[in-house]
């Protein structure tokens, strides 16, 4: 009996060790994580004006292909919701009305309020700016000036109607500017937290052995040094091909609207959310899959290259910021 409970005791000790030790990795894991990133927030900067007339009015926008020269073309043709689209349409680049192909890759519209600005290149500096611009975009909607918008949705009742309704105190209610803002409102409720949110939050479960394997590479190779914060990017500006020159060297990105050539090549960093639903990447969306741009960052951004085994671990961790509702 006494050599039973002396085995006991030792098997309960070393339990009690590799527990701690485990706990510790994890905390420490965790920890590491927390000082690079962050949940996303409940809300979107400026959702604390929206009331739900003017979200359900800039849903109807969203939706509305009557936005466009020819009413073949709206903002979720691009941005699509529908079934397992994460706010894009999956396509290298886009059709616009007239079926001409816009010149870079449509960004995912999911959880974009948080960046910094909008577009490629930053030239939107919000979700309100964007949808300005993108409407009288000769390629993408085509409209060919405000005033032919207003017009336009001004002749059906039922706008008349909802401008009223969203913006009681404005006169006229129906103008370009509230469009927009419209359209941001409703697009300011496009939130997805993921599991790594859970995780961020204090739930070690909420990531598999994988997943955290690949945050630990992730944060190793020094990925977090664009991709950090709640969007993971989405804020920074950076060389496409850091420390080796990109493939396609067409598109001269932020150097062909300021012309200094200090900002060839450079483009806004990719937000991470949602990564793993919004194939193709990369500004022109050349490359196809998640491995891929995964080996190319590494490659062309940190000098790193990685192995089979490191690219399998990160792409499972980014896998885990898609939307809980994706799974």
């Amino acid at each position: 009996m006494k050599f039973k409970y002396a085995f006991n005791l030792i098997v309960f000790s070393l339990f009690s060790v590799t527990t701690t030790a485990h706990s510790e990795a994890a905390d420490s894991l965790m920890q590491k994580a927390l000082s690079f990133f962050e949940p996303l927030p409940a809300q979107m900067p400026g959702a604390e004006n929206d009331t739900d007339d003017k979200i359900q009015l800039g849903k109807k926008l969203f939706f509305d292909p009557r936005l466009s020269i020819n009413d073949t073309q709206s903002c979720s043709s691009c941005h699509r919701l529908d079934g397992a689209f994460a706010g894009t349409d999956n396509l290298p680049t886009s059709p616009g009305a007239r079926g001409q192909l816009g010149t870079r890759n449509s960004p995912t519209v999911l959880n974009t309020g948080f960046q910094s600005s909008q577009f490629w290149d930053g030239r939107a500096e919000d979700l309100v700016e964007q949808a300005k611009e993108t409407i009288l975009n000769p390629i993408q909607m085509g409209m060919p000036n405000e005033q032919a918008v207003v017009d336009k949705l001004g002749t059906i009742i039922e706008y008349q109607t909802a401008f009223k309704k969203a913006f009681p105190k404005a006169s006229p209610a129906l103008t370009y500017q509230n469009i927009a803002e419209a359209i941001a409102a409703f697009e300011r409720t496009l939130i997805t937290p993921s599991r790594f949110d859970d995780y961020l939050r204090g739930n070690d479960s909420a990531l598999t052995k994988n997943e955290k394997r690949g945050l630990t590479t992730f944060i190793y190779i020094n990925c977090v040094s664009c991709h950090d914060g709640n969007m993971l990017g989405g804020v920074t500006f950076e060389k496409q091909g850091q420390e080796r020159p990109y493939v396609n060297q067409s598109d001269q990105g932020l150097y062909e609207i300021t012309k200094n050539n200090s900002d060839r090549m450079v483009f806004k960093v990719s937000a991470l959310r949602n990564v793993a639903l919004t194939a193709p990447y990369f500004h022109d969306g050349r490359v196809v899959t998640l491995e891929e741009a995964t080996h190319l960052m590494a490659k062309l951004q940190l000098d790193e290259e990685m192995t089979q085994q490191q690219i399998k671990d990160v792409v499972s961790f980014m896998k885990a910021l898609s939307g809980k509702k994706y799974k």
